[in-house]
């Protein structure tokens, strides 16, 4: 009998596909669950079933940018050309968010009409630099009901310099600095840069109480809530150091260091600040610290990417400053030749490049090098002259280059008539041997507060000094002119001392006169100048304070208190009448030391051998000696110093008992 042929299964019957309107409301309930990956699966089962579906393809764009895919969301954006869909705005986010910033700013152009454009506008310029035109967005958008506004724009206040105006901008958006722990952040980084650092530091405190509160309600765990938190600790630690507790401050940077539960920002910036405070102490460690904030796998120093993109430019550029000191602290000179070469690409437009370059010239003993580089980046970028002028100066001046160091200065036109540069100045030139330009520097100072109408007048310092120096250099007339304006003007007591001491070389007459406008002394009434000009002088005596004498009201003179005189207490039984012999100076020195002390004479008969070559005189105690011998032998092993001690010991020893056997 045949075997009967198996029927085939019957194919199910296939399922027909899910409506669109619940694959719709699967697709809201993933995003309103922030469920992203499960929002593109479904958006995909949508575009299959509706291809072009402008809802879906928006939909799935968005959860691929929530999900941190930019790349999928930009090739979703790249095959979806052909749709009546405006992607201008995702794409300059994704643009944005992969730090094409030149390209996101170009889709961004001529939206000025749409809000989220704006916002997104001025976070791409603040990223780039362009601090103003980003505030200026924000100003533009006050009277829009954006959530958070104000936080980004009190950053972009303090980030222009303007921290002054936070608080009447917070009074405008009628907001208070405790609504939220971010905007209390901000303020209190305000209160720094306006140097209240006790209000910075309890602001501060009340943002960080405020965001573990909010963050705990929101079920954030407790490592999450550190590390969103991470900013206010970093910014407290730097409120410590700038406050002068230091120790704290190392304390609080090394704990976020080490427990490793901060964003890549705040770590960076502590490791920067703590880097800073240590200074050139422990520069092997600063340098593995910094370490661990550059790109892996890369030989030379570079910032990690995600600190490049969210990093200020000014703060990546103190961190590189420090990299590079820390390497001419530890004598690392090619490492900090090659990083000094790659910073004017990193940072253009800053003059803190050639500053390095010249420190690290300066380290080689290459100051004429440095000065020259010095001199032609001042020349070429004026904007900038002023700190590259100063420090031309001050490598000239340590270089022993008084000349380059007073010309350096002397091209900084708006503080030639500061103390302090006129100071610096006449000192430069008088090093030099110039002392007619350095009189020519007093004189232009002099004319130039002549003329000032400014509060905080310096003239006469400066004419005082003046008049100083050139008595100095033998020009009287001039420093007597200089004295006598002082005396008219300001009535200063030093200028009329001056005065008295000046006029007594050119002017004898006046001297006199001038003389009797000085007060007279208290306590010198009764001191006969004649006499004094007769005696020869006083003595100075080594070690005796100056005293001065004080003034007594006349009629309550104090007599002089007498010193009662002690006997002296001599040891028992000496007679001071007759103490015979003086005490021997050397008696507290050693034996040795001392001048009578003759060392004793080795016995060189001791060591002789009578009887022929390689013969032993033996003795009755032959025996004895020998079994001492024995035992220096063995503890050789240890000492030969030792032993030898040893051996005589036992030796003594034996030669005892010997001549108690032969009394016996």
């Amino acid at each position: 009998m045949a075997p009967k042929t198996k029927e085939k299964p019957k194919p199910a019957p296939s399922q027909p596909p899910p409506a669109i309107e619940d694959l719709f409301t699967s697709l809201n309930r993933h995003i309103e669950r922030s469920e992203f990956e499960q929002a593109v699966k479904v958006a995909d089962q949508v575009l299959s079933i509706a291809p072009g579906d402008e809802d879906a393809v928006r939909c799935k764009v968005v959860a691929l940018i929530k999900a941190d895919d930019i790349d999928g969301a930009l090739s979703t954006i790249q095959s979806s050309q052909k749709l009546p869909i405006d992607f201008s705005y995702f794409k300059a986010y994704c643009l944005y968010r992969q730090n094409k910033l030149d390209e996101a700013l170009e889709l961004l152009k001529n939206q000025e009409s749409n809000s989220a454009a704006m916002l997104l506008k001025s976070q791409i310029l603040y990223r780039l630099g362009e601090i103003n035109a980003c505030v200026d967005i924000y100003e533009k958008l006050q009277k829009s009901k954006i959530d958070s506004l104000e936080i980004n724009f009190v950053a972009g206040l303090i980030s222009a310099g303007r921290a002054s105006e936070v608080q009447k901008t917070l009074d405008g958006l009628r907001v208070k600095a405790t609504s939220s722990f971010e905007l209390a952040y901000n303020t209190g980084c305000s209160l720094v840069e306006r140097n209240k650092y006790s209000d910075a530091e309890q602001l501060l405190l009340a943002a960080r109480r405020i965001g573990q509160e909010t963050l705990t309600d929101d079920n954030f765990a407790e490592d999450d809530i550190e590390i969103e938190l991470a900013p206010i600790a970093v910014q407290l630690a730097y409120v410590q150091q700038l406050l002068g507790n230091n120790q704290e401050a190392i304390g609080a940077y090394a704990d976020i260091i080490k427990r490793n539960l901060a964003d890549e920002s705040s770590l960076a910036v502590a490791v920067n600040n703590l880097v800073a405070l240590k200074g050139p102490k422990d520069v092997s460690d600063s340098l593995r610290k910094l370490d661990r904030i550059k790109e892996k796998d890369t030989q030379n120093f570079q910032l990690a990417r995600v600190l490049d993109l969210k990093l200020s430019s000014k703060q990546k550029e103190a961190i590189y400053a420090n990299r590079v000191l820390l390497l001419l602290h530890a004598n690392k000179m090619d490492q900090a030749r090659e990083l000094v070469a790659t910073l004017p690409d990193l940072f253009p437009g800053s003059v803190m490049p050639v500053l390095l370059q010249a420190s690290v010239l300066v380290r080689e003993n290459k100051a004429a090098r440095a000065e020259e580089i010095l001199g032609q980046h001042a020349e070429k970028f004026p904007d900038q002259s002023k700190v590259v002028l100063l420090a031309r100066a001050q490598v000239a001046a340590a270089a022993n280059h008084p000349h380059i160091a007073a010309e350096s200065l002397v091209k900084i036109h708006d503080i030639q008539h500061m103390p302090g540069t006129v100071a610096t100045l006449v000192a430069l030139k008088e090093r030099a041997g110039d002392i007619n330009g350095a009189a020519a520097v007093f004189d232009a100072a002099i004319k130039w507060w002549l003329n000032s109408m400014t509060e905080d007048n310096q003239l006469s310092v400066i004419m005082q000094e003046a008049a100083s120096f050139k008595l100095r250099h033998g020009q009287e007339e001039d420093a007597f002119h200089l004295y006598e304006e002082l005396v008219k003007t300001h009535g200063s007591i030093e200028a009329l001392v001056g005065l008295v001491t000046t006029a007594a070389r050119v002017d004898v007459d006046k001297a006199e006169a001038y003389e009797k406008k000085l007060k007279p002394l208290p306590g010198f009434k009764g001191v006969d100048v004649n006499s004094l000009e007769k005696t020869s002088g006083a003595k100075h005596v080594e070690g005796a304070a100056s005293v001065v004498p004080e003034a007594h009201e006349e009629g309550r003179r104090e007599k002089p208190k007498k010193k009662r005189k002690r006997k002296p207490r001599y040891p028992k039984g000496f007679d001071p009448a007759n103490p015979g012999p003086p005490p021997d100076p050397e008696r507290w020195l050693p034996k040795r030391e001392r001048s009578s002390y003759r060392p004793k004479r080795k016995d060189k008969r001791a060591a002789q051998v009578r009887g022929s070559q390689g013969a032993v005189v033996r003795d009755k105690h032959e025996t004895a000696a020998q079994g001492t011998s024995s035992n220096s032998t063995s503890s050789q092993a240890s000492s030969s110093k030792g032993a030898s001690q040893n051996s005589v010991g036992q030796q003594s020893k034996s030669s005892k008992s010997s001549r108690k056997k032969s009394r016996n």
